[in-house]
């Protein structure tokens, strides 16, 4: 049972600003982890490593090595982001607007309050202190919202709250290690600079301009003059103390501690290098207002920029959802489109330059447009409420969400990409159900309609109504898919549809609750159905009996699920217990008492802690495994509960999140935070200058709420609303506040050495074959993509050493070994050997095979076709000479 977080679906960016990796990985925050989008592969993984809180800010290395996020709680995570592992951790004592590296990946600059600090980049090396403070700059009046390297990482272009840039310098030589240089100022805005950049000559890479934007939608172009005739005059005295917040470092025997100087020299400034002559430097030169220029969206306030130097271009957001690309610094209009209705809260050029990242953190969109062409790279877009249903295909490829946002979603499992959205429905989707064709998907809604979606067309060809309106909350569908039933929160009535006709056939009447549960035995015509009235029932729909067994309990019961074979069925009632039934005997087989299990976490508005709470501690969603061994329980908690169903015994405990932003993940709150008024969570003390969705992420909304009333004071409860496990048994899916959460068993994260430093050449691929490593040498050749020379390496492995082989192979290579085997049968006389290889590739890559059996199809498909064709030809042969092989056997036994 040893799964691992995997994914987290229907989330895509719920705010904070995005990054561009290496031209196609885009990174964004998503709640307190982070998602990494392959925009050339369409496939997205979310890393493993969690933040205390929701992320606020993320930074990554030139190179796309090293990653840095910062949460609402200031706390820094640097992770290695190949191999997805944190390496440091760190917290700051202000809140961080803004971080980034330096050009040249040695410095980090963050803007922490009204300080601007710079620190010194870790590396791959073990220390004890990896992070260093170099220097703090404390000149801004007000908080600090942007910053900027300029290509040398000698400057930091700044821009503050206090409506002014600041171009500030890092001075390197031994003399000005402790000096203070005034920044220059840029005056002039009337509003909150939200962006500031170095404008470079394209020839010589030098700083010649500088531009500021504010949030009134104004972008000033500032010049520098090259000589400046009096640069002496402004120069600053050296002994000028330190700013606050720098600590002091060597100070005294700074020449006798060789070794620190020694083994910093890389890191850090070269202190041998010679000063830069003072009329050179940027901040020393004397800087003009070249002009002034507005983007003129009426009442719209500017939320996000960027800057691409390469381009000399500038891409900018509104508040109303406009973006705008201009040419610098003619100020040329290249593009000016909507592309939503909310305020868009990141926007991000790539390295190129030819590809723009839009997110909007209301809606949960995030886009990647490409500006040349016209054409989108990628469109994802959240559930905008919470998600209450989810469903896998029957063969654990699809995955489909149903949420309180009247929308259905169906997304590819394997990629993490939605690919259809359904939105035909008027009120929350409560159920949805795969049929057996794995085409065709049913779903329940409040509207009163159950409706069927074609995933072949993409449309809802069919709709199941009742005579009078009803709210149906539970979804069931027999194994022949002849027959779908519904059951409704309003006349505790299970209505049964004919699928073929859509024609209304039956009412089953007898529940005196709710009926939140619903499900088909998995080998027989019976329809087991559970309500708040504390009675299972089952029912023959095809005899027309009507109710055949009724199991009562001394709760309300909360759901029910049937094991895979139909001879057990599983209860959840209020009092947190599991009750397991044989539903053919109508005999009780035994109990799980489940209330300590699930039990943790204390809201900030509970007036008893979390052990003497009875709230939550019941589980509202059952599902069996594939085999029918264990359990998956959860509830309105933090956990979800793994048991053995044969000994009942808690296996495993997963808690789904660690983030603090979320109620309920405590289960001791600090008695600091409470006040004379509650807690200090729930004060309204609501900071105007915190932009939602910029500075912070959005919450999502909770569903169901009168006007003007916030339930739990609009903070998100953690819980768990429902749980599938696929029908491999290779992963299940949890549908939580923080999104849908897929656990695995299967690894996503494969390390390859062959990745890292080997030169991958057909030299290399004969070498390893002198040296007998046919397994390194079938891996290079897999790499370089050489048909004849993939061949070449599968020939060369020994029959013996098949098997070992070919479980080493990694599943990325899979596709192009398939191929070439299909291709080898055509041509090869070894017809034995060939086979040999494709009966231990699907013996070691099965599992792996039938998952992705989409994206594998074509290269199966050529397999088995010439697999066929050499079986007729040995059968034709076979047939042709039977007679006289027994006439040469019998022949040779008289002999």
């Amino acid at each position: 049972m040893n799964y691992r977080f995997q994914n987290l679906l229907g989330a895509p960016y719920r705010g904070g600003n995005a990054a561009v990796v290496n031209n196609t990985l885009l990174v964004s925050p998503v709640g307190n982890r982070v998602s990494v989008t392959d925009l050339i592969k369409s496939e997205t993984i979310t890393l493993p490593c969690q933040a205390s809180t929701n992320l606020r800010r993320i930074a990554a290395s030139p190179d796309g090595v090293f990653l840095l996020t910062v949460d609402e709680n200031n706390r820094c995570l640097f992770i290695n982001l190949p191999r997805r592992a944190v390496l440091h951790r760190l917290s700051f004592k202000h809140p961080v607007a803004d971080v980034k590296f330096s050009p040249d990946g040695r410095l980090i600059a963050v803007a922490a309050g009204k300080l601007l600090q710079v620190w010194r980049s870790p590396g791959f090396r073990k220390e004890f202190f990896p992070f260093e403070l170099i220097k703090t700059f404390s000149d801004c009046n007000d908080r600090i919202t942007s910053l900027d390297w300029s290509p040398s990482s000698d400057y930091l272009v700044v821009g503050s709250k206090d409506l002014t840039g600041r171009l500030f310098y890092l001075s390197k030589g031994k003399k000005k290690k402790n000096s203070y240089t005034k920044p220059f100022l840029f005056l002039g805005h009337r509003d909150t600079i939200v962006g500031t950049f170095f404008g470079v000559d394209k020839k010589t890479n030098d700083v010649t301009n500088v531009y500021t934007l504010s949030r009134d939608g104004a972008i000033f172009t500032w010049g520098c003059s090259s000589n400046d005739p009096e640069p002496n005059h402004m120069e600053e005295d050296s002994s000028e103390p330190d700013s606050p917040g720098t600590p002091e470092q060597r100070q005294n025997g700074e020449e006798s501690d060789g070794v620190n100087l020694k083994k910093r020299k890389d890191s850090g400034a070269n202190d041998d290098e010679p000063d830069e002559d003072d009329g050179l430097l940027l901040h020393k030169k004397k800087w003009s207002l070249l002009k002034k220029d507005f983007f003129m969206q009426a009442q719209a306030k500017l939320t996000a920029c960027d800057y691409h130097r390469g381009l000399d271009m500038v891409v900018v957001g509104f508040s109303n959802g406009v973006f705008a690309l201009y040419q610098m610094p003619d100020f040329v209009c290249l593009h000016l489109l909507s592309i939503s209705r909310e305020k868009i809260t990141t926007a991000v050029f790539n390295d190129l330059g030819n590809w723009l990242t839009f997110g909007c953190a209301k809606l949960g969109q995030l886009l990647v447009w490409e500006w040349k062409s016209e054409s989108y790279i990628l469109k994802q877009q959240g559930h905008y409420f919470d998600v209450n249903c989810i469903a896998y295909s029957p063969d654990s490829q699809l995955l489909a969400t149903g949420a309180d946002d009247n929308k259905i979603k169906v997304w590819t499992a394997s990629s993490g990409f939605c690919f259809v959205t359904f939105s035909e429905h008027t009120n929350a989707v409560t159920a949805l159900h795969f049929m057996a064709s794995n085409h065709c998907l049913l779903s329940a809604s409040l509207d009163g309609t159950v409706r069927a979606w074609d995933l072949f067309r993409y449309r809802n060809f069919r709709t199941f109504v009742t005579p009078t309106p009803k709210q149906f909350v539970s979804l069931a569908a027999d194994q022949s898919g002849e027959v779908i039933c519904a059951g409704t929160l309003d006349s505790f009535e299970v209505f049964v549809w004919s699928m073929k006709t859509g024609r209304l056939l039956d009412v089953l009447s007898g529940h005196e609750g709710p009926v939140h549960g619903l499900m088909f035995s998995p080998n027989s015509a019976i329809l087991a159905s559970s309500s708040w009235d504390k009675t299972v029932r089952l029912w023959d729909i095809f005899a027309g009996k009507g109710g055949v067994e009724k199991f009562d309990h001394t709760h309300d019961v909360l759901t029910l699920a049937y094991r895979p074979d139909g001879k057990q069925l599983a209860c959840s009632t209020l009092d947190g217990q599991i009750h397991f039934w044989d539903p053919l005997e109508g005999l009780e087989m035994f109990t799980i008492e489940g209330r300590r299990d699930i039990a943790g976490g204390r809201l900030m508005t509970d007036r008893r802690s979390a052990a003497n709470s009875s709230a939550g501690k019941c589980f509202t969603t059952l599902s069996y495994s594939a085999d029918g061994s264990y359990i998956l329980a959860g509830g309105s908690s933090k956990y979800i509960c793994m048991y053995d169903v044969a000994d009942q015994v808690l296996l495993r405990r997963f808690q789904i999140t660690h983030n603090l932003s979320l109620d309920g993940v405590l289960d001791f709150l600090n008695s600091k935070n409470m006040t004379e008024t509650g807690p200090l969570e729930l004060i309204d003390d609501d900071d105007s200058d915190t932009e939602e969705g910029v500075d912070k992420q959005s919450q999502k909304r909770l569903a169901y709420d009168l006007p003007g009333s916030m339930p739990n004071h609009g903070r998100p409860i953690i819980r768990t609303k429902c749980l599938r496990i696929a029908p491999t048994g290779r992963s299940w899916a949890a549908a939580t506040t923080e999104g849908v959460l897929i656990y695995s068993m299967d690894e996503s994260f494969i390390f390859d050495p062959t990745d890292l430093d080997i030169d991958v050449t057909p030299e290399a691929v004969d070498a390893a074959l002198k040296e007998d490593e046919p397994k390194r040498a079938l891996i290079l050749s897999l790499r370089l993509n050489e048909d004849t020379l993939i061949k070449k390496c599968i020939v060369a492995v020994s029959p013996v050493d098949i098997p070992a082989v070919a479980s080493a192979v990694p599943f990325r290579y899979l596709l192009r070994l398939v191929q070439a085997l299909g291709d080898l049968l055509e041509q090869s006389p070894h017809l034995e050997f060939i086979l040999r290889w494709c009966q231990e590739l699907c013996k070691a890559h099965g599992s792996s095979i039938q998952q992705n059996s989409r994206n594998l199809l074509p290269a199966l498909k050529s397999l088995q076709k010439a697999v066929t064709r050499l079986h007729q030809d040995l059968a034709d042969t076979c047939s042709s000479n039977e007679y006289m092989l027994r006439y040469l056997c019998s022949t040779s036994n008289t002999r």
